[in-house]
């Protein structure tokens, strides 16, 4: 994420979409395979996600996105679908977290000046989403600057091989 400012196409979902709405469970014998689950995402709550997305595209969600279990690839999968950044009302705490160690921006902000399909710009330094379609900047919450560090290396494993010198230090 070295260049702050994102820019794609919004597909919007609701609020509550929990990690099984994400990823059913029924698709957990494809853990191992990230491309082959990531075909799967949001297959019961948006069925068309998987053939509308494209690379750096944006989740516009809701409320209380990501509640429910840790399931840890439903962050993955969803980064591995082509999406950049979410943008949402809400978080689920744990979810959140996950996907800054993977590589994968949330912002919060109220998407309900965002519509499907709408063309985005995020800046995801000064916090700003301008909706390209309508014309409207919205306000959003500023990535933190050790969070933006950890998603410019990729997620938090990546961060921690470039850094291990400095966060080992005695």
């Amino acid at each position: 994420m070295a260049n702050a400012v994102l820019r794609g196409r919004a597909i919007k979902v609701g609020d509550n979409i929990s990690t099984d709405l994400i990823i059913p469970g029924r698709f957990a014998h494809l853990r191992s395979n990230l491309p082959e689950l990531a075909k799967h995402v949001l297959e019961d709550t948006l069925p068309t996600f998987t053939s509308r997305v494209s690379h750096g595209d944006f989740l516009v969600a809701g409320e209380n996105f990501g509640l429910g279990s840790s399931r840890e690839h439903a962050f993955v999968v969803i980064k591995t679908s082509g999406v950049s950044a979410i943008l949402a009302k809400s978080v689920a705490r744990i979810f959140f977290r996950n996907a800054i160690n993977q590589g994968l921006p949330i912002l919060l902000c109220d998407t309900d000046r965002i519509s499907d399909g709408d063309e985005l710009e995020i800046n995801t330094t000064d916090g700003h989403v301008t909706n390209l379609t309508s014309g409207i900047r919205l306000s959003c919450s500023k990535i933190p600057p050790l969070m933006s560090a950890i998603l410019e290396e990729g997620g938090l494993i990546p961060y921690i091989k470039k850094h291990k010198e400095f966060l080992f230090q005695n």
